[in-house]
């Protein structure tokens, strides 16, 4: 009987959380990361990947994407456009509410072979209609019903998300943020906002957050922004950062701006977590897929170790599960990516329509989850 059911041979293993940039080999076994050593014999697995010339990183982990298809309007199915694109774990960011929840995880979330977790909208529609902001009306930010959501499902629901642009939540954003801290709050969890184009100027709203919550769209070059009109960084973003409030990208249709990621980069303003925004409306373009999310701060500049780091370690932390996923320490859960840099001549677009060439591209070649190889014809 063979000693592991999986082994990864021949990649460089990149682990941020480890500090390794190695030749390795990873087991798996029992659904777990089992050994990583610099030679592990094939003979004894029941089932070799090939990694040679190839990257192995943990499993990706996206913050924030829209997987709830057939409700949310932004949904996507999850399973082909997350673990059959080498991420392993993803957050749905506020595509269900407290009452479109319990749909969302029975017929998506306990089915799908992605991990999902999900930060819950404060308004109890969820997003659901392109042409109704679903905190137009100040009634639908619920305090008691997002609570109530919470407590029934403390193993799914990681937070409290409310979007803050004027069509969503028209000029009572402040109320609507006070309302999601409120829940947050009673249910000790953190808050993800979405910025960009609010009533409110951005670094207003980052000042009433708490260590260890999330803003989304933070290089999103529209209106109230990161920045001031000469391109300096506001003072509130910085100390908020300072005090521990991560900075996501959330590249999304219309919230990722090279130009205004430069600036950013350039002063020292780095995000704290790289997430895709993959919905139905980009997932064509720009943003595709998280590689190619990654793949744009390779360009800018990003070290692999710290693209990697941005979507797995750090994500991990973020979401209070550092000890089980982002990792390949051997007793975390079973799941790993594996990518190659490819070198050449890439055209990279942002949300805004503007294009830059990158000369390397991250390109998904196998995706390792719960100990097995992702096979979707098989799972």
């Amino acid at each position: 009987m063979a000693k592991y059911e999986l082994i990864i041979k021949g990649g460089t293993v990149v682990d941020p959380s480890q500090s390794i940039h190695e030749r390795q080999d990873v087991a798996f076994n029992y659904g777990k990361i089992a050994a990583v050593e610099p030679d592990i014999s094939g003979n004894l697995a029941n089932e070799i990947v090939d990694a040679t010339d190839a990257i192995v990183t943990p499993g990706l982990v996206d913050l924030h994407v829209h997987v709830y298809w057939g409700v949310g309007h932004y949904g996507i199915e999850a399973d082909p456009t997350q673990v059959a694109k080498g991420v392993t774990t993803a957050v749905d960011a506020g595509s269900a509410g407290a009452w479109t929840f319990p749909a969302f995880r029975r017929y998506v979330m306990e089915r799908s072979a992605t991990r999902l977790y999900a930060l819950l909208n404060i308004s109890s529609m969820g997003m659901i209609s392109p042409k109704i902001g679903e905190l137009e009306d100040l009634r639908w930010a619920d305090v008691e019903d997002a609570t109530s959501a919470g407590r029934a499902n403390p193993d799914l629901i990681l937070g409290i998300k409310v979007r803050l642009s004027q069509p969503l939540t028209a000029n009572h954003d402040v109320d609507s943020l006070k309302r999601a801290i409120e829940a947050a709050e009673e249910l000790g969890k953190f808050v993800m906002i979405h910025v960009g184009n609010s009533f409110t100027p951005m670094h207003e709203l980052v000042g009433m957050l708490r260590p260890g919550d999330v803003v989304t769209h933070a290089y999103h070059g529209s209106s109230h922004g990161a920045m001031d009109d000469s391109g300096r960084v506001y003072d509130g973003i910085v100390e908020a950062q300072k005090r521990g409030v991560v900075f996501d990208i959330g590249h999304g249709r219309g919230s990722f701006s090279f130009a205004s990621a430069e600036k950013a980069l350039a002063q020292n303003f780095l995000p704290g977590n790289i997430s895709s925004d993959l919905h139905i409306y980009n997932i064509e373009g720009p943003v595709h897929d998280q590689l190619s999310t990654l793949s744009k701060f390779l360009h800018l500049g990003l070290s692999l170790d710290e693209v990697i780091r941005l979507s797995t370690s750090a994500t991990a932390k973020t979401i209070g599960h550092a000890d089980e996923i982002g990792t390949l320490k051997p007793g975390a859960e079973g799941d790993a990516t594996v990518m190659r840099v490819s070198e050449g001549k890439f055209t990279f677009v942002d949300s805004l329509g503007a294009t830059v060439e990158g000369s390397q591209k991250l390109e998904h070649v196998a995706t390792i989850r719960d100990g097995k190889l992702y096979k979707p014809y098989l799972w």
